[in-house]
Formats: C-alpha cells, sequence, structure tokens
C-alpha cells in the first residue's frame, strides 16, 4: 500500500519561501511521474507543479518561476521549493502520482500572511 507523507508547510510572510517534502512508501517511486498539488477551502485539488522520472518539469502558471519541483529517487522524496511567496498561495499541499489514485495523505498547511 502506498504512502504519501507531506511535510515543511507553516506561516510564512508575503515574499518568504517554505521548502516542502513529501515522502513515499510502498513502491518503487523512481518508476512515476510525480505532482503537487494545492487545496484552497471548499474548492477541487489542482495540479501546480510536475516532474516526470527523471529532469522534465511542468508548472501552472500561478506558480511559474516562483516553485522548483524536484525529486531523489534514492530517498523516495519529492521536493517543492516555493519562494517570493503570496497571499494567494495560501492552501494544503498535497502530493501523488496523477492518474494513478494512490490514496492522499494529509497534506501540508501553507500559509502565507504578514
Amino acid at each position: 500500500q502506498v504512502r504519501l507523507v507531506e511535510s515543511g508547510g507553516g506561516l510564512v510572510q508575503p515574499g518568504g519561501s517554505l521548502r516542502l517534502s513529501c515522502t513515499v512508501s510502498g513502491t518503487i517511486f523512481n518508476k512515476y511521474i510525480m505532482a503537487w498539488y494545492r487545496q484552497y477551502p471548499g474548492q477541487q485539488r489542482e495540479r501546480i507543479a510536475t516532474m516526470n522520472t527523471i529532469t522534465n518539469t511542468d508548472y501552472a502558471d500561478s506558480v511559474k518561476g516562483r516553485f522548483t519541483i524536484s525529486r531523489d529517487n534514492a530517498k523516495n522524496t519529492l521536493y517543492l521549493e516555493m519562494n517570493r511567496l503570496k497571499p494567494e498561495d495560501t492552501a494544503v499541499y498535497y502530493c501523488n502520482a496523477p492518474g494513478l489514485n494512490w490514496d492522499w495523505g494529509q497534506g501540508t498547511q501553507v500559509t502565507v500572511s504578514s
């Protein structure tokens, strides 16, 4: 059974930075395309960053140029470096493999506020 555990969220001022981590267990991590999602209260999750098994990445326009997705296959871990954070980045952040319907983790709350 695949388990996803997100961490690294917190309260940060506008313009600040955070680094999120997602540890994946129960599967061969390096086989899968992985992505970060975020969810605003009362809304569906939206995919914001995607990374294939090697180096190719893709970003939603809302985060392009500010967020960077990366992975360490040896540690079964996905990362999201978030810079120049804005209040509208406040959300719960999740990781998952697009299209595979793994059970979602608990997410990590990011709050951008002064």
